[in-house]
């Protein structure tokens, strides 16, 4: 319950940076965010693996992901735009970051991992609670969904060629992130571009004489 309500908490953060930002940009940064809590046997595991105790406290001062939160946005620069607005709340504490858009790990997974601490208001007490949080492209997430996947496929466990392949479908896809950004961008200048010159042209025709020619 506890790791539930931290969720939300942060959902809601989220939640509420996508409804600002879309009345300033005229789009959504965010396209969805899912969440999860680590179901028990996972929990229970990664103790385990870790020579750990099987206790609460255990998993609270050890394991930073129990609770998850992945948010899909548009675009890579919005990922580094709503994860720092996020850091800059003050009720916000950065664990950790990891970044592994700039810095892929080796089979070409791409995403920006924090572990962020917040306080959750209960009834009776208030609780320091740590959520993991991804944030990746929609074209990321695409890549991990279908990755996890065949990754758990035994007959394709262990074959080179076909990590090699799905490494060179992972940059591809990063290439084609970079491109649509870039392609974004180009339009907008184009509009800031297109308003300016509506901009003086009104200012123009406000200034000229009544009858003058324009």
């Amino acid at each position: 319950m506890r790791y539930e309500s931290a969720i939300r908490e942060v959902r809601t953060k989220f939640e509420v940076l996508n409804a600002e930002l879309s009345l300033h940009t005229s789009r959504n940064p965010i396209e969805s965010i899912q969440s999860r809590v680590k179901k028990p046997l996972s929990i229970i595991g990664k103790l385990r693996r870790q020579g750990l105790p099987l206790t609460l406290d255990s998993i609270v001062e050890n394991l930073n992901d129990v609770a998850g939160i992945r948010v899909i946005c548009s675009f890579i620069d919005d990922i580094y735009s709503v994860a720092e607005m996020l850091a800059r709340q003050d009720d916000v504490t950065v664990v950790t970051v990891k970044d592994y858009i700039r810095r892929p790990k080796p089979n070409g997974y791409r995403s920006y991992h924090m572990i962020v601490e917040l306080p959750v208001f209960f009834s009776r007490e208030k609780k320091m609670m740590r959520v993991e949080i991804q944030l990746r492209t929609v074209a990321m997430d695409f890549w991990a969904s279908l990755e996890h996947q065949m990754k758990y496929k035994k007959a394709n466990a262990d074959r080179p060629e076909i990590a090699a392949e799905l490494k060179s479908c992972a940059e591809t896809i990063a290439a084609t992130d970079a491109r649509m950004m870039g392609i974004r961008k180009r339009i907008e200048k184009l509009e800031e571009e297109g308003n300016g010159e509506t901009d003086f042209h009104k200012s123009y025709l406000a200034a000229a004489p009544k009858g003058s020619a324009v």
